[in-house]
Parts: C-alpha cells; sequence; structure tokens
C-alpha cells in the first residue's frame, strides 16, 4: 500500500514537470559550453593573444569575423542537417569539433594556426550550439514558446559568468592551459547535452500542448497549426523583415563581444585594470539573463511585434552611454541597460520565427534567416578593430552602431504574423469577390 502510495506521487510529481521544460535547461547548459569561449570570453582571450603576440586589432579581433563567417555560410545547412538528423546528433558532432578546434587553439604559435583554431571551434560550436538547442526547443514548447527560449539564450548570458574565472586562470596559470581544459570538458559534456536534446516529442504530446495553447493575436487555429516550408517562408515579408532587424541588431552585439574588455581596460576607452574591468562583465551577465527571462515571461502574454521596438532602441541608448563612459560606475550603467535591452529582445525575436513559421521546418528557416542575421555579428569585430586601429578609439563606431539599433526599431514594424498559403489563398480570393460586387 505505501509502495503504491508513493509510486502514485511520484508519478504525479514527474507528469507536473512538461518535459519541454528539461529540454530548455538542457539548451541553456549547451549555450554556457558553446558561447563561453567564442562569444562571452572572446574578447579576454583577444587580449591574451594581443600581449603575448602584439598583433594589430584587426587580426586579432577579425578572426571573430573569420570564424563566424563559417557558422554564416553553413547556416542554411545546419538547419537543414538539425531538422533531419535531429538536435541530439548536431550537438555531439559539434561539440567533438568545438573542443579539438580549443585544444588546437591552446597550441598555436602564429597567425595562420591562429585563425585555423578559431575557426574549426567556432564552426564546431554553431553547428552543436544555438541551431540545435532553439529547434529543440521550438520542437517542444507550444504554449510557452518565448519562455522556454529565453532560458536556452539565458544559457549564453550566463556563459558570462565564467569571465572572471578564466581572468583569473589566465593570469595565474596562462591562457594556453586554460583554453585546453575548456576543450577538453566540451568533449566530455557534447554526448550528455547530445542525449537531453535528442529527444523528440510525440504527436500526442504536441496536440496537448495545442489544445491548451492561449497566445495572443492569433487569427485562427489553422494559422496557429501551419507549419510553413522554407520555400514559403522566404515569400513573406515577416521572414525579410526580422532577418534584417537582427542583422541591424547584430552589428552591435557582434561588435561588443570581440571589443568590450579591451574597450573597458584601453587608456583611450574606459580605463580600467584588468580586474575592475572583468567585474563589468558579472552585471551585464546577471541583468541580461534577468531580461532574457522577463522577455520570454511578457512575450508569451503581449504582443512581440508591440515590445521588441522599445528593447532596441534600450541596446541603441547602451552603446551611446558606453562611448561616453569613462568610469566603472558609468561601465555598470551601461552594462545594465544593454541586459535589459538585449536581453529582452534576444528570445522575442527567436520566438517570432516559431510562432509565425512553425515547428516541422523551423530548423532550416532559422538557418536560411541566420544568413543575412550572421552578416553582423561576423562582419561587426572586424571593423571594429580596424576603426580602433586607424583613430585609436572606438568612440565613433559605437555612435554607428547606436544608430544601427534605430534603424532595427523601424525594420521590425514590417513583421506582420504570415498567414498560412492556403488562408491567404481564400483571403484574396472574398476579397477579389467583394471587389467584384463593389463594381
Amino acid at each position: 500500500m505505501i509502495q503504491e502510495r508513493f509510486s502514485a506521487v511520484r508519478t504525479r510529481t514527474t507528469r507536473r514537470v512538461y518535459h519541454g521544460w528539461w529540454v530548455s535547461l538542457a539548451g541553456a547548459f549547451n549555450m554556457v559550453l558553446s558561447s563561453g569561449p567564442t562569444y562571452q570570453a572572446s574578447s579576454v582571450l583577444f587580449k591574451a593573444i594581443e600581449d603575448e603576440f602584439g598583433w594589430s586589432r584587426a587580426l586579432i579581433s577579425g578572426v571573430a569575423s573569420f570564424g563566424r563567417f563559417g557558422g554564416a555560410m553553413l547556416g542554411p545547412v545546419e538547419g537543414f542537417l538539425t531538422d533531419r538528423f535531429g538536435s541530439g546528433k548536431m550537438v555531439l558532432v559539434g561539440f567533438t569539433m568545438g573542443g579539438t578546434g580549443l585544444i588546437l587553439f591552446s597550441l598555436i604559435q602564429g597567425a595562420l594556426q591562429y585563425y585555423f583554431a578559431f575557426f574549426l571551434l567556432s564552426l564546431g560550436f554553431s553547428v552543436g550550439g544555438f541551431v540545435p538547442s532553439i529547434t529543440a526547443v521550438n520542437a517542444w514548447m507550444v504554449r510557452n514558446r518565448a519562455t522556454g527560449m529565453s532560458i536556452v539564450i539565458g544559457g549564453s548570458s550566463l556563459a558570462g559568468l565564467l569571465v572572471p574565472p578564466m581572468v583569473w586562470s589566465i593570469n595565474t596559470y596562462g591562457w594556453r592551459p586554460t583554453v585546453f581544459v575548456i576543450g577538453i570538458i566540451a568533449i566530455v559534456l557534447g554526448p550528455l547535452v547530445a542525449r537531453l536534446l535528442g529527444k523528440r516529442p510525440t504527436p500526442e504530446q504536441i496536440e496537448e500542448q495545442t489544445r491548451s495553447t492561449s497566445e495572443p493575436g492569433r487569427r485562427s487555429r489553422q494559422a496557429r497549426l501551419y507549419d510553413f516550408t522554407p520555400k514559403e517562408a522566404l515569400r513573406t515579408p515577416a521572414f525579410w523583415s526580422i532577418s534584417m532587424t537582427h542583422m541591424l541588431v547584430n552589428l552591435s552585439t557582434g561588435a561588443i563581444s570581440g571589443h568590450l574588455f579591451l574597450h573597458l581596460t584601453d587608456s583611450n576607452g574606459v580605463n580600467l585594470d584588468d580586474a575592475t574591468a572583468s567585474g563589468v562583465m558579472p552585471i551585464l551577465v546577471v541583468t541580461s539573463f534577468v531580461f532574457q527571462l522577463g522577455g520570454g515571461i511578457m512575450g508569451d502574454r503581449i504582443s512581440k511585434r508591440v515590445l521588441v521596438p522599445f528593447l532596441l532602441l534600450i541596446q541603441g541608448v547602451a552603446l551611446v552611454i558606453l562611448a561616453l563612459a569613462d568610469s566603472f560606475i558609468l561601465a555598470a550603467v551601461f552594462a545594465v541597460v544593454w541586459g535589459i535591452g538585449f536581453g529582452a529582445r534576444t528570445p522575442l525575436l527567436h520566438a517570432m520565427r516559431g510562432e509565425y513559421f512553425g515547428r516541422r521546418h523551423f530548423g532550416t528557416i532559422l538557418g536560411l534567416s541566420s544568413f543575412p542575421m550572421s552578416v553582423g555579428i561576423t562582419l561587426a569585430p572586424f571593423v571594429m578593430g580596424w576603426v580602433h586601429d586607424v583613430q585609436d578609439t572606438y568612440e565613433w563606431i559605437l555612435y554607428v552602431l547606436a544608430g544601427t539599433c534605430v534603424l532595427a526599431s523601424v525594420t521590425i514594424l514590417f513583421a506582420a504574423r504570415p498567414m498560412s498559403p492556403g488562408l491567404k489563398r481564400r483571403f484574396d480570393a472574398r476579397t477579389a469577390r467583394r471587389k467584384g460586387l463593389n463594381r
């Protein structure tokens, strides 16, 4: 009798936690591992490389552009392979490549080796990182899609908490042993993350989620259930509006990821020492994480199309603050404001894709849209490094990047929810009949 009661309580408890939440947490853990060395901590590694080799900022930060170029070019392929083979296999392959790239990175002796190793680790963590994680969440989460995606993206912010320990490790043991150990960790933990993300929902689980879905702004049940093919998605204004917006706003995202720590420690920048500059990162990370979760929760209750433009403007304001910063206090203010704008808008843009275009081909559609989206994050580090080499300051380029955020707040206004092709044909036919009658 006691055993039966215990089993019943355990069954009810298990059923209370929908598996999609575990997938979201696994995706967040994936992002901690995959985005830490290539995104959040990249500027720390760049400074270590500069100190050892004395290369120019354009050459050092250009590796980020070069490495991300592979991810941008293969984005559509990554999405297609994720839809075809599943998130689990992509994570396993990607983490093996990424970990191997980190190990090779720890052994570099020249610029060619530097570029090759960073390309390999960037490509690996691109293949096994964001696309398979967010695709898995989109497959499982219907009722709370934006919240689930915000948890995944929050993992990327949490990776920033690794920056102070990495700075300590680099100062204590050197950057080479630090990078080598991270590579081993990625290879060892890759299979675990792959197993958690590899499970796919059953049709019954999705139907249960769909029946209880009550998201704002839906036209009809048919519109909610329709899965756009990549070809159909490419024909919608919403696809290009979201992609263009993401490209514009990612100019500043790529620039900050590659140059923030350098700007904070520059004599012509904020002029902080390494330890103080690394203290700015946790503020940015915690604020981004909190508002990523908050943005996801708001996005499941309020129109994303209304929220996103304001958040893009806030991100632009943060860049102006950073351009004017000359103390730790102003740098911390930048971190908070950036965390609000960048943090909250990120899950909403991705959730809009899932909400607009469905589940079945989401990976491919995300991959296609990631090509223009990745142009910004790919070019920005090199361009910003080149501008610094010429002007010996980041101030001017930060104002320009703030302007691109303002422009992005306009382009997102054209992202109206697309009708399914069948519904659009009926709507067009009804409109044509009405026009005929009016004549």
